[in-house]
């Protein structure tokens, strides 16, 4: 039975969320799965994945094909480098403690460039929400600037009135 591992769609349309799975290659695409390997939500920034790495290792020890947007995904959780790790574990080229120390210092890097990734955009927000909040300062000014010489000019018609009705008083 040839398997893939591939995305099966959820969510509601325009908002699209995916489970990660291990499907026979002539089920339907939201049909029956083998094994779920994880979820894809690709509308949050950057994108949520979960994934059971050693379950998609142990797919892609097996056998099976990951789809290009599957490979993408499984590339950037590791599970492709876990695999091609483990494939020189078995030909003696490394032991399971080089393997395993190489892994985590991959993990370690690609966390930092992921935090590095949402810093630079809360950043650009905060910087987004100050020009907006300083727009609005100005305008506001502006706004107030405009109104003050008609509320001077109203007092001093008013002043003018209330001097004129005393002088009437009189």
């Amino acid at each position: 039975m040839p398997v893939k591992i591939r995305l099966q769609r959820h969510g509601k349309k325009g908002k699209p969320y995916y489970w990660i799975v291990a499907a026979d290659s002539r089920a339907k695409r939201d049909g029956k799965y083998l094994e779920k390997l994880g979820a894809y939500n690709p509308n949050t920034n950057p994108a949520t994945i979960e994934l059971d790495v050693n379950g998609a290792v142990t797919w892609l020890q097996n056998g099976a094909q990951p789809t290009d947007t599957a490979k993408a995904i499984l590339s950037y959780k590791g599970a492709m480098l876990k695999h091609h790790l483990a494939g020189g574990v078995r030909k003696g080229a490394l032991t399971e403690e080089q393997a395993q120390s190489k892994f985590d210092a991959w993990l370690e890097e690609k966390a930092a460039k992921i935090e590095a990734k949402s810093d630079g955009l809360s950043k650009a927000d905060a910087d987004a929400r100050a020009k907006a909040l300083e727009a609005e300062k100005a305008v506001n000014e502006a706004r107030i600037a405009a109104a003050a010489p008609v509320v001077e000019e109203e007092v001093a018609e008013d002043v003018a009135t209330e001097e004129t009705a005393a002088n009437e008083e009189e």
